[in-house]
């Protein structure tokens, strides 16, 4: 489907998609939308552990090595790399990786950040932590849906 549209006397064309009417160059795909979810999603991980060292006797409890009860090792900061290099590299990998590995990822990964979410609130009382861990529920899931309803045409 075209449109045209009168600019300054001149004719312009603007290609249309059919399913949705908006103009093609407007209409963001779904692995860029999925990717900006894991970037929100990451930015929100930050902030929660930025806004834990102001906790009370949180700083005094890194420095006596340990953090909510959990000795700090190097296999622990190693693992705690690792899960966050997994959600940065998914910005990447969402629009990179064959459409049918990317979808099928984009659904697996995030029920396993869930899970972990779901893991780290149990004994919780910060209610910044509660409503942060929410929230990046909540883009998880949203992860989940645009991954399941991909389109067919793009895989």
């Amino acid at each position: 489907m075209r449109a045209r549209k009168r600019s300054e006397g001149t004719e312009a064309k603007v290609s249309m998609t059919s399913e949705s009417h908006i103009p093609e160059g407007v209409r963001i795909g779904v692995r860029l939308k999925i990717s900006a979810l894991w970037v929100a999603m990451l930015f929100l991980f930050a902030y929660g552990d930025i806004f834990g060292s102001f906790v009370p006797g949180r700083i005094d409890e890194i420095r006596g090595g340990t953090i909510s009860g959990i000795e700090i090792t190097q296999t622990f900061l190693l693992a705690a790399s690792v899960y966050v290099a997994i959600a940065s590299l998914m910005i990447f990998l969402t629009l990179v990786l064959r459409p049918t590995v990317s979808r099928w990822t984009n659904i697996v990964l995030p029920i396993l950040y869930i899970v972990s979410i779901v893991a780290s609130v149990i004994g919780e009382s910060w209610v910044y932590f509660w409503s942060l861990s929410i929230v990046e529920g909540g883009l998880l899931l949203l992860i989940i849906w645009y991954a399941w309803r991909w389109p067919t045409l793009d895989r």
